[in-house]
């Protein structure tokens, strides 16, 4: 049972005058007695609440920072009138800050035998799955002055996927794309080329480039094209140890790392190559393979989805062992990692010429911007400090890129909001050069 703040009142407006005028407990019994009488009736005819019978539809996929619509069915068996108060419990996460107690509660009127629908409008503010914990119904009587309270398990999961920011920076790449893919053929051929088509010669061209064969089946000058080679494998590794937990801004670097992760599967799928995912730390925790090219970012999304940092280092051996098995033909591996001395030292160096000798491999890290801010502040002596700290970071981070380079890796170390263009960029690069 629960009271409302009109028994409370009532209680309040009735003990005031015997206290007052004869304060005694026989006045204060004939004032309560009545009033307990009214409370147990408008109990007894409240709707009862372990009959209900509640169903959910709406939505089960959103995108982090939008809003998704789960609607809860809620009917009412019984032969009396169903006047309730119902609270939809979500993890706090599954609104932005002070919404909560506005979207998860809601006032209902089912008559005797009926159904009523209520919409629960969520907005996530965390990646991953958020589940629906209870739905809580307190039911009123017809006075008003008690309820009957009682909860019920209503499972519903929504899947919050990674917001995907970098995506406004897709045109423009496809359009880079284009511009090497057989849209736009070219006359030298070259490393890392496959031939396109044949068209007539126009002055200027290449002799070299001159088909005679087919010339002479169309008594007309005939020049051979070439474009880039498609159907390009590429692995894009997510390194999930705890580095990958660090903030910058206020954005995890593994966050960042999958708006990367995203740009790049869309723009190699668009140019005609395999990506493939690996999420790893001591296991995988991710991994998408041999999709086609329609399944393959659906997939990729829902996967990184659920993943969060683990608070342990990675495992560097057992991380090139799993992308080698993944990857056992020649491709290009991305792994999106940070660029820390010790970590590098220690873990990547030693194992990194047994991936660049069968692969060709790119390191992108997240800088972290603030660091370059504290190295230019000159004000006081604690900027001062603060800046030589900073100098000595973006020195041993240059010193340990230097150290990738050595090995053969291309090392791509940028901002949150720059990672996922510069690597697209970096991928391009390494495309027209015929290196993939």
């Amino acid at each position: 049972m629960a009271l409302t703040g009109r028994t409370a009142l009532l209680a309040a407006l009735g003990a005031l005058p015997v206290g007052i005028l004869a304060p005694s407990w026989v006045g204060m019994l004939a004032v309560n007695a009545p009033l307990s009488l009214a409370i147990l009736c408008d109990y007894l005819l409240a709707a009862p609440v372990r009959t209900l019978r509640f169903t959910r539809s709406g939505d089960t996929t959103v995108r982090l920072h939008e809003q998704a619509n789960v609607q809860l069915m809620v009917s009412n068996p019984s032969a009396r009138p169903l006047r309730a108060q119902v609270r939809d419990v979500w993890p706090p996460s599954s609104w932005t800050p002070g919404t909560e107690q506005a979207a998860s509660r809601h006032r209902l009127n089912v008559p005797a035998g009926e159904r009523r629908r209520l919409s629960t409008m969520l907005r996530p503010t965390r990646r991953g799955d958020r589940r629906a914990e209870l739905v809580t119904v307190r039911s009123y009587g017809p006075l008003g002055l008690a309820a009957r309270q009682g909860s019920h398990r209503v499972p519903w999961t929504v899947r919050v996927l990674p917001p995907f920011t970098s995506r406004k920076h897709l045109p423009s790449r496809l359009a880079r794309l284009r511009e090497l893919d057989g849209r736009t053929s070219v006359l030298a051929r070259g490393q890392g080329t496959e031939f396109d088509s044949l068209r007539e010669y126009v002055p200027g061209d290449d002799t070299r480039s001159i088909d005679w064969r087919a010339t002479a089946r169309q008594a007309t000058l005939a020049v051979r094209t070439w474009r880039p080679e498609r159907d390009r494998h590429i692995l894009i590794v997510l390194d999930t140890g705890r580095t990958s937990a660090g903030r910058v801004g206020d954005v995890p670097r593994l966050d960042a790392a999958m708006d990367a992760a995203l740009l790049l599967t869309a723009l190699a799928s668009r140019a005609g190559d395999r990506v493939g995912l690996l999420a790893y730390d001591r296991r995988i925790r991710a991994q998408v393979l041999r999709r086609s090219a329609h399944e393959l970012l659906p997939a990729m999304v829902d996967a990184l989805a659920p993943l969060e940092p683990e608070l342990m280092e990675t495992d560097s051996r057992g991380l090139t062992a799993a992308v080698l098995k993944s990857a056992p033909q020649r491709s290009l591996i991305v792994l999106l990692t940070g660029l820390d001395a010790t970590p590098i030292e220690q873990g990547l160096l030693p194992v990194l010429p047994q991936l660049a000798q069968r692969h060709t491999v790119v390191v992108a890290s997240v800088m972290d911007p603030k660091v370059q801010q504290m190295s230019l502040e000159r004000g006081d002596i604690q900027a001062v400090y603060g800046a030589a700290a900073a100098l000595q970071t973006l020195e041993q981070r240059r010193r340990t890129a230097q150290q990738l380079e050595r090995y053969g890796a291309t090392v791509v170390d940028a901002p949150p909001e720059l990672l996922a263009p510069s690597l697209a960029d970096t991928y391009l690069a390494l495309k027209a050069a015929g290196r993939l």
